[in-house]
C-alpha cells in the first residue's frame, strides 16, 4: 500500500491485530528486512512495517535529507493511517530515526526497540560517510555491495547462507542513489547522547556482539544515558542481528513487549 505523507509517496504494509508495532529498516535495506520479526509479531499485534525516505517504494527525492525529516515522515505516516499509541522498534538506521522521534513528539511511543544503532557520530564519520556517497554516486550502488555484507553479518554466516547474502545484496543494489545519499546525510550527522535521558517509554537496546558499524560500545552508552533501559547483547551476530540470529532477537523482543 502506498500512501501520500510529508509530501511523499510512502510505501507500508499492515499484518495481524492487537496493539500498533512498529518496525523501521536499516540504511540501504527496506520493509522486507524485518520479515522474520513480522511473522511472529503479527500473530498478537497489528505490525506496521514501511520504506523510509529514499528506500524501497517510497518516493526518493533528491538532496541531502535529516534526521528530523524523517522522524516528520513517521508520525505524518501515523497520522494518515490513525495511529495515535504504537511500539517502535528501529534497527540502524531505523533506531537513530526513534531516537529523534522519541524526543520530537513524546508520548506517542508505548516503547522502544533501538537495535545496532547509535546516539552519536563516531570521531571519523564525516570522512567515512563522505566515502561511501562519493562512492555511490559515481560508481552505483553494485559498489557498496560486498564491502557492506561483510560489515552486515559475520563470516561464517556469510559462508553458510549465501540465499540471505544474494537477497541482501539485491536490496542494497535496488536502493536507489539518491535515498541512500540523502539518508546518509542524515544519520552521519545524529548527536543525540546528551538527550537521551529526556525518553521516557520504556526502551530495549539489542546489539550483535560481533557488531563493527555501532558495536557494542555504542550500545552501552545509549543504555547508560538512557533511564530504565535494558541492553541485550547477542552472540554470532553482526549488524543486522535480527536476521543473523532472528530467533534470539525475536525472544528478546517478545518478551521485552510482553513486559511493556
Amino acid at each position: 500500500m502506498k500512501i501520500k505523507a510529508n509530501g511523499i509517496d510512502i510505501h507500508y504494509t499492515i499484518e495481524g491485530d492487537g496493539p500498533w508495532v512498529t518496525l523501521s529498516h536499516s540504511l540501504a535495506c527496506n520493509l522486507g528486512m524485518w520479515d522474520e520479526q513480522a511473522k511472529v509479531l503479527s500473530k498478537n499485534y497489528r505490525v506496521l512495517r514501511y520504506d523510509t525516505r529514499g528506500h524501497g517504494e517510497t518516493t526518493a527525492p533528491p538532496g541531502e535529507y535529516s534526521l528530523d525529516q524523517l522522524a516528520d515522515d513517521a508520525k505524518a505516516l501515523f497520522d494518515a493511517i490513525g495511529i495515535k499509541k504504537t511500539h517502535w522498534v528501529g534497527l540502524s538506521m531505523g533506531g537513530m530515526i526513534g531516537e529523534t522521534f522519541a524526543l520530537k513528539y513524546p508520548g506517542v511511543f508505548a516503547s522502544m526497540v533501538l537495535a545496532d544503532t547509535t546516539s552519536r557520530r563516531a570521531p571519523d564519520a564525516a570522512k567515512l560517510w563522505d566515502e561511501r556517497i562519493r562512492s555511490a554516486r559515481e560508481k552505483g550502488m553494485e559498489a557498496l555491495v560486498d564491502g557492506t555484507l561483510a560489515r552486515w553479518f559475520t563470516e561464517p554466516y556469510r559462508n553458510s547462507r549465501k540465499d540471505v547474502m544474494q537477497r541482501i545484496g539485491d536490496d542494497i543494489r535496488r536502493t536507489p542513489v539518491a535515498g541512500y545519499v540523502g539518508c546518509s546525510f542524515a544519520i552521519s550527522k545524529i548527536d543525540l547522547t546528551h538527550r537521551l535521558k529526556e525518553i521516557g517509554c520504556p526502551t530495549l537496546v539489542i546489539v550483535g556482539e560481533q557488531d563493527m558499524g555501532t558495536p557494542p560500545a555504542m550500545a552501552r552508552e545509549i543504555h547508560e544515558n538512557l533511564p530504565g533501559s535494558r541492553l541485550k547483547i547477542i552472540p554470532s551476530a553482526a549488524h543486522l542481528s535480527n536476521i543473523e540470529q532472528a530467533q534470539v532477537f525475536n525472544d528478546a523482543l517478545l518478551e521485552f513487549l510482553a513486559r511493556v
